[in-house]
């Protein structure tokens, strides 16, 4: 971009809109370029210089809107590659942080399953409507909970043993009706093209193209609230618009050949479950199952798209995705967000800790605290701390009510592209 621009009177100075990290790789190269004239109006000599600044890369349409300030006054680009590599973020994690123990993973899964069961227990035996709505909450939470346990195990941090991880995962899965490997091997592709436009997996932004040939039904679905907390199991079973494939499907594109005994024997898990769940409304009857796990299921369903979503969407200041080559698993991982949870951030492991996480999935959970500390140093203004939570995360909704305002598709060109709104949607229409 010229650092001077020739208007009709003369030369302007433009502002400087590219950024410049604190250390490492420049970010502009300086050249001089000397033209000559015979003849310039407004009294200018017929000999003069332009300087031009060549940034590394070529900014998309409006991402200059997308700059902060730092608290010197200096320009951030959140956009731009950073002055670090990941191994300069893994020397920064101590070595203790990396080491899994399955008895004390194990020790989370029996604590967690016994909650669930004290609470099932207690709400059967009390059955009024005073403790209900207090049962719907908790068990939902702990649903969320178990189901984070069960994502260490697809990630192989829970233990070291691929077996144990395997079948503590599909216990914990499959008790809340995921299927363990459809779910491992599609989230295993989200953390490896996180911030991809095209490539990424979960709750990733549609291309302008793909929004607008959307009907408005689908539209006010996803972009209307509660409805998008709802996603989840449709997800399972159809994935995101634009994209084809069931989690339940051995053949599905998400999978490999290899995979495929994989996906069926998580899909029989899945359906022996459903099955219980149908034997055990003959038995109790289908209200008392509606009470004691139909609504916690979609308590946690509902935690789960509220969480996912917020891990990549809703800050402040927007935040890139990337294409082509400006795409890379670290800047990719650097547009992820950690978010405060209050009391729930041991009841769902931590899972909030999400920056360090995406980078290092193999991290396990009661380490994820420390590392990101660690880490902090390092990562500087690309790492966004959170703001802090009372008890509840009730402030996480207003986050969310902004974000479904105003993150609605991307360009279809350019390589580094962020969220823009639909009039429509967000009502900014006149």
């Amino acid at each position: 971009m010229a650092s001077w621009v020739l208007s009709e009177c003369g030369l302007r100075p433009l502002p400087r809109i590219y950024p410049k990290p604190r250390t490492g790789v420049p970010s502009d190269t300086n050249i001089n370029l000397r033209i000559s004239r015979t003849d310039l109006s407004c009294g200018l000599s017929r000999n003069w210089a332009l300087r031009v600044s060549a940034p590394l890369r070529i900014q998309t349409v409006g991402e200059e809107d997308n700059k902060t300030t730092t608290n010197n006054g200096e320009f951030f680009d959140p956009g731009a590659p950073p002055p670090f590599k990941l191994s300069d973020i893994r020397a920064a994690i101590p070595k203790h942080c990396w080491v899994k123990n399955p008895w004390k993973s194990m020790s989370y899964v029996v604590r967690d399953v016994a909650i669930v069961f004290g609470l099932a227990a207690a709400a059967a035996y009390f059955n009024n409507w005073l403790v209900w709505p207090l049962y719907w909450f908790a068990q939902s939470t702990m649903f969320w909970a178990l189901f984070v346990l069960g994502h260490d195990c697809g990630h192989g941090s829970f233990s070291n043993n691929h077996k144990l991880n395997s079948v503590a995962g599909h216990i914990l899965h499959s008790s809340i009706l995921v299927p363990y490997h459809g779910w491992r091997i599609s989230h295993r592709t989200h953390h490896q093209n996180h911030g991809h436009v095209e490539n990424d997996e979960s709750w990733h932004p549609l291309p302008e193209k793909i929004f607008k040939s959307l009907d408005d039904a689908t539209k006010k679905l996803r972009f209307t609230l509660p409805f998008p907390l709802f996603a989840y199991p449709f997800y399972l079973w159809s994935r995101s618009p634009g994209k084809k494939g069931s989690h339940f499907d051995p053949n599905s594109d998400l999978f490999l050949p290899n995979e495929k005994k994989d996906v069926i024997t998580s899909t029989l898990c899945w359906t022996a479950m459903a099955a219980l769940l149908v034997g055990l409304s003959f038995v109790m009857g289908p209200s008392q199952m509606l009470k004691l796990y139909g609504i916690p299921y979609w308590g946690f369903v509902m935690w789960l798209d509220l969480v996912t979503y917020l891990h990549h969407h809703g800050h402040d200041d927007k935040l890139p995705w990337y294409r082509g080559e400006e795409w890379s698993y670290l800047r990719g991982g650097l547009t992820t967000l950690d978010r405060d949870y209050g009391w729930i951030n041991n009841i769902h492991h931590d899972i909030g800790t999400h920056v360090i996480h995406h980078l290092f999935p193999q991290i396990p959970h009661y380490h994820l605290v420390e590392a990101t500390e660690a880490a902090k140093p390092v990562l500087g203004k690309y790492y966004r701390e959170p703001k802090k939570s009372g008890p509840l995360p009730f402030y996480l909704l207003g986050y969310l009510i902004k974000s479904m305002k105003e993150d609605h598709y991307v360009s279809d060109t350019g390589d580094v592209v962020y969220y823009q709104a639909d009039p429509k949607i967000s009502g900014s229409q006149k």
